[in-house]
């Protein structure tokens, strides 16, 4: 990655938490919302720019985020999954992006100093992958470099971005970090029980 690169960061929060019945963005977190949370960690670190991706229930999620300096994006097929969002992401950078650093929106414990750390791992390095590794286990945010982007916007299904994980495994960074916040995403009603035990923490 070139010095002074543009990272973008991609908050991927379009989903309709089908597993919960009710939308986890807007569940409280420490003051807020899930979402803000995670936006404004997004909007504290040195990411050049935010882009939000939306799509369940977005007319009640958009005036979240009026005051806070981020782009929404809009994707009507969020009901094909996580690979959606991520294309729709993509539509939303400009030519100025080097990279996009892919956040989850149900991850609201990831702090500005762990994107930081990506970021600064991006930084110095010309790989086109960099994961956050805890306990030698991959997590999120990850950061994908402007080489990969035509490879994600092929991406089909509910997978994510793993199968880019095969393609580009020898030439992966993985950041070692000491906060397993990268592990800890709210898919269920018992993750949002943990969740608010950590609330004072």
């Amino acid at each position: 990655m070139k010095p002074s690169s543009k990272v973008t960061g991609i908050i991927l929060a379009a989903g309709a938490s089908s597993r919960m019945n009710r939308t986890k963005q807007l569940l409280p977190f420490r003051g807020q919302t899930m979402l803000e949370c995670v936006v404004d960690s997004a909007l504290a670190s040195s990411l050049h720019r935010i882009v939000v991706v939306l799509g369940h229930e977005s007319e009640l999620l958009v005036p979240l985020l009026v005051n806070r300096d981020v782009t929404v994006s809009h994707n009507r097929h969020y009901d094909k999954g996580q690979s959606s969002s991520i294309k729709t992401g993509l539509h939303s950078l400009t030519e100025e992006a080097d990279a996009a650093l892919f956040l989850l929106g149900d991850q609201p414990l990831v702090t500005p100093e762990i994107i930081n750390l990506i970021l600064a791992a991006c930084e110095a390095s010309p790989s086109p992958i960099v994961l956050p590794v805890f306990n030698e286990k991959r997590g999120n945010p990850a950061l994908f470099s402007r080489e990969t982007f035509p490879r994600l916007a092929t991406l089909k299904e509910d997978y994510g971005a793993r199968p880019l994980f095969e393609e580009y495994a020898n030439r992966i960074l993985k950041v070692p970090v000491s906060d397993p916040a990268i592990h800890f995403d709210v898919d269920t009603e018992e993750d949002y029980r943990k969740l608010l035990l950590l609330e004072h923490q």
